[in-house]
């Protein structure tokens, strides 16, 4: 077995037992392998950061308290009707749904993951940067290939992605969450998580091809506050270190999410959605390259369409755009 394949699976088996001494004879003998590809194997993982703990007589030992990204950590806490587990986890990338859609136009499969612990070109809607700073946030894209959808019908992934993560975010941290029409999600008036949602069209028959769905979850603060730009917009779900926090969250959304997707037609997030709406019946500003505009937001509709009322009376349902609305005494946008 190869040293990386042998890493691979000493980190499965301590994510596994977590608090549990293993005797470097005993997980040699697990995994079939010498015992010093069993040292030299806990020697990177110790070099990537994980804290392994180790005792006379008692062997090897995965701290609790350890909290790092990786396929294994996520794993153990999927469901087994997940249908998410080709798991990639990295360290860093570029942006993850760059990263996908490049494997997705070389025919990679619906089910297809990936995940960074930190983006160095991070994108968020509208052409702009998503802040992905290294160990503080799950920075992670999903790959779908949905049969026969339109592309107006896109925005029901969008919709079910909000929904999921809200519920994963509750799940984990016990906060409830909330979401700003049409894909940021919002906890005690800050922005803890922001969805893109990006489609490639057949030419033959103008369904969609696939689509990339990312996701990214600010899980703790970053050391020294968030930049100024979004400091007084930004939020974590997280207020101080949790043990193991991050694979558990990434796992919550992929659970929630597989659940609603397997289930799509039925349309059973829609309800939900419209339940965690953050702007119905309150004012906002509808933004357009053309300026800005006042109206009053009245509900959500079947389609996750935004209603919305505007001064001189007349109504529209939007279903895609841009709002900023008050939360407290600042504006959200």
């Amino acid at each position: 077995m190869r040293h990386t394949g042998t890493k691979e699976s000493v980190l499965a088996l301590f994510e596994e037992n977590r608090g549990t001494y293993f005797s470097g004879e005993e997980i040699a003998a697990r995994l079939s392998v010498s015992r010093a590809a069993v040292w030299k194997a806990v020697k990177t993982l110790r070099d990537e950061g994980y804290e392994i703990d180790a005792a006379p007589n008692k062997g090897y030992c995965l701290s609790a308290e350890t909290d790092i990204l990786s396929a294994q950590g996520i794993r153990k806490y999927l469901n087994p009707a997940c249908a998410f587990r080709d798991l990639l986890v990295l360290e860093e990338a570029e942006s993850t749904n760059a990263l996908l859609r490049e494997q997705a136009s070389a025919g990679s499969p619906e089910g297809r993951v990936v995940v960074a612990g930190r983006q160095t070109k991070g994108r968020g809607r509208l052409g702009r940067s998503f802040y992905s700073p290294a160990d503080t946030g799950i920075y992670m894209s999903l790959l779908l290939r949905p049969a026969n959808l339109s592309p107006d019908q896109a925005v029901s992934v969008t919709t079910m992605a909000a929904v999921a993560a809200c519920e994963a975010i509750e799940e984990v941290s016990g906060k409830q969450a909330g979401i700003k029409w049409v894909n940021d999600i919002y906890m005690e008036g800050r922005k803890v998580s922001g969805i893109l949602t990006e489609a490639a069209l057949s030419m033959e028959n103008n369904r969609i091809d696939f689509i990339v769905l990312g996701i990214g979850i600010n899980a703790y603060a970053p050391e020294g506050g968030f930049p100024e730009e979004i400091g007084e917009i930004a939020g974590a779900v997280f207020s101080r270190r949790c043990d193991d926090g991050k694979n558990a969250l990434a796992a919550a959304f992929l659970n929630r999410f597989a659940e609603y997707y397997a289930a799509r037609e039925s349309g059973d997030y829609v309800e939900k959605y419209r339940d965690r709406s953050l702007v119905t019946g309150k004012e906002i500003l509808i933004l357009s390259p053309s300026g800005k505009r006042r109206a009053f937001a009245e509900d959500v509709d079947g389609q996750c369409r935004l209603l919305v009322r505007y001064e001189d009376g007349s109504r529209e349902a939007l279903s895609s755009g841009e709002i900023s609305i008050r939360f407290g005494s600042r504006i959200r946008s």
